[in-house]
């Protein structure tokens, strides 16, 4: 999937070797006025990533069983619904599971910040844990092979080179803005946010822990925004350092077809986009 300033495009590799693609406007919702507002455009980039994404993997399931165009053969409601309770675990998991570690060791800790910097340790774990625990399934390999592809197209498309299969491969597999530092950002920075909120009741601290979410992704939006415009910094390269390193486990080296799915989307982003903005470079 490729975003642009008012499209965005997800190709697809068809069962018979083919690649098919899909384009639609960006709504006004992801490319309006709040947009451009600090700490509520991290809010609606999460939105818009939830949103898109799903509908990527919606159309993308449906092309994987062979589904032809305007048909629908994977269930709605199957899809949505294990989608919604997917990222119910994911909050459970990431936020919900370390406090309650935390709680039971908190007889042993006298410090609500120390308690709350546990629970951020322990989320971290499990995150890693969990990246590491999934790279052992075959098809998500895959995945993590286009998403490899996907960041190698964006740096060769962002150094200006040719967007063929043979440079894009030479490019790097990690990229300053991807999802995965993003979500590293967000576990440090509930550290720092929790660290504040001191050891209220059981049930305040599970509120607060869903509640806070929005807030923790528009700050943690804003620090990779600053971060991609200084990142020639010597202090944010380092800081950048752990980032680049996960994804590691996100990314895999794609196959020549995996780059080719990869710059079909962006070439047709980019197409659509051009009537709208004159300055986008020719493909």
């Amino acid at each position: 999937m490729m975003r642009g300033q008012k499209t965005v495009a997800v190709a697809v590799r068809r069962p018979d070797g083919g690649i098919s693609i899909a384009t639609e406007p960006l709504s006004p919702t992801y490319t309006g006025k709040l947009r451009k507002i600090p700490l509520v455009r991290g809010l609606i980039v999460l939105i818009e990533t939830l949103v898109l994404g799903i509908r990527a993997l919606l159309y993308s399931a449906n092309v994987a069983v062979g589904a032809e165009e305007g048909e629908e053969k994977l269930p709605a409601g199957v899809a949505w619904g294990t989608i919604i309770l997917g990222l119910g675990l994911g909050v459970a998991l990431f936020f919900v599971v370390p406090l309650f570690i935390t709680r039971s060791l908190d007889t042993y800790i006298g410090s609500a910040v120390v308690s709350n910097i546990v629970e951020g340790g322990f989320r971290i774990v499990i995150f890693l844990a969990y990246l590491w625990a999934v790279n052992l399934i075959p098809d998500v390999r895959r995945v993590f092979a286009y998403h490899g592809a996907e960041h190698k197209t964006i740096n060769a498309y962002e150094a200006g080179v040719p967007l063929e299969t043979e440079t894009v491969k030479k490019y790097s597999t990690a990229h300053t803005r991807c999802g995965t530092a993003f979500l590293l950002v967000v576990m440090v920075l509930a550290i720092l946010v929790f660290a504040f909120l001191g050891r209220p009741t059981l049930w305040l601290r599970v509120v607060s822990r869903v509640v806070l979410i929005p807030v923790i992704a528009g700050l943690s939006y804003e620090l990779i925004r600053f971060q991609a415009r200084h990142v020639h910094n010597t202090l944010v390269k380092l800081v950048l350092v752990p980032s680049m390193a996960l994804q590691k486990l996100t990314t895999r080296q794609p196959q020549n077809e995996q780059i080719e799915v990869a710059l079909a989307a962006l070439k047709q982003v980019l197409e659509a986009d051009r009537p709208a903005d004159e300055t986008l470079p020719p493909v």
